[in-house]
């Protein structure tokens, strides 16, 4: 406790404050920069993780999105971008609240805890995911719609590669190891923890194309109270360094799938304009003229973009083209 002022030291701190000796402006802006320093708590939502252990499941998450875009690459065959956008602290009812109905929840079992986890895909991200994986183009649909049980089916396959991804992101801090459950479309069939307990809701942007979804992750904190005991910044940022022989052996496995992937390969001999006049009267026998001649260059296309410059011919009775160069920036504007 601090001591109490005698009254001669009173009288004699007015006399400094009338006489100017001591700054009463200066006393009264320390005073209010140490009210500026207190911070309120809610005690109805208390914080269960510290700063450093928010981060470090941030960074771990980082982890687990760039390695699950690799894999989606190579299964969509379209361009893949997966960010982490948040890590809260919520209440469980506040996250079921927050699921959209109808929704994609995949329940998975902590492998050696008596707790359970949620993986929330938006309606649309799987969807576009079975589009994908089919053959088909990515679209949003207008309004979500539950799963058929097919395209349940289609998806378990994903979903059980990226428990298997997550698991192995976690290695890095402890040995968990997560197990599909089961598949339910609506946030109030899923009970995985009382009301009141906290969870750690970790939320992703998947870009498919050009499309953005939205996907997140639930844990609650007692499945991970053994796990959070331990998380150190220190210690994730020490096992989450990528040796040079592992770079090397990703850079690899890239190239390889790269190099596997089909592209289509197009030729073109011409072009030709009609009218739709010319186009009804059109009968067997008749020429359509082209606009190349039989001695110009051809165009061979890569995917959807005219690449090289060919010549046509045929090769074991077969119809060929020879490339003779790759077209420049110029040959495109010339067109």
């Amino acid at each position: 406790m601090k001591d109490v002022l005698s009254q001669q030291e009173i009288d004699q701190l007015l006399a400094s404050i009338q006489s100017g000796e001591v700054p009463v402006d200066q006393l009264i802006q320390q005073g209010t920069q140490k009210h500026k320093e207190v911070q309120l708590y809610d005690f109805r939502r208390p914080n269960r993780l510290s700063k450093n252990q928010l981060r470090t499941i941030q960074t771990l998450h980082e982890n687990f999105s760039e390695s699950l875009s690799y894999y989606l690459v190579s299964q969509l065959q379209t361009v893949v971008t997966i960010n982490v956008i948040s890590v809260d602290q919520l209440f469980y009812s506040e996250y079921i609240l927050s699921v959209a109905s109808p929704s994609c929840l995949y329940v998975f079992d902590v492998v050696g805890t008596e707790g359970s986890g949620i993986l929330e895909l938006s309606p649309q991200l799987a969807l576009a995911i079975v589009a994908r994986l089919l053959g088909g183009e990515v679209e949003i649909t207008r309004s979500p719609r539950v799963l058929s049980a097919i395209e349940q089916t289609i998806l378990r396959n994903v979903v059980e590669h990226i428990m298997r991804q997550l698991s192995e992101t976690w290695q890095v801090i402890y040995p968990l190891k997560f197990r599909l459950d089961r598949y339910e479309s609506e946030a109030d069939f899923v009970q995985i923890a009382p009301s009141s307990e906290i969870v750690i809701v970790v939320v992703f942007d998947v870009t498919l194309g050009t499309h953005t979804f939205s996907m997140s992750l639930c844990y609650p904190t007692f499945t991970l109270e053994n796990v959070l005991a331990q998380i150190g910044w220190r210690h994730l940022t020490a096992g989450i360094r990528v040796s040079p022989e592992k770079q090397k052996e990703d850079r690899e496995l890239i190239r390889r799938r790269i190099e596997k992937t089909q592209l289509p390969v197009v030729a073109e001999l011409g072009h030709a304009y009609i009218t739709v006049k010319e186009l009804l009267e059109l009968k067997e026998g008749d020429v359509i003229k082209l606009d190349t001649r039989i001695d110009d260059e051809l165009r061979l296309i890569v995917g959807e973009r005219p690449k090289f410059a060919v010549r046509p011919g045929v090769l074991d009775g077969k119809r060929a083209v020879r490339i003779l160069r790759e077209l420049t920036s110029e040959d495109l504007m010339e067109e």
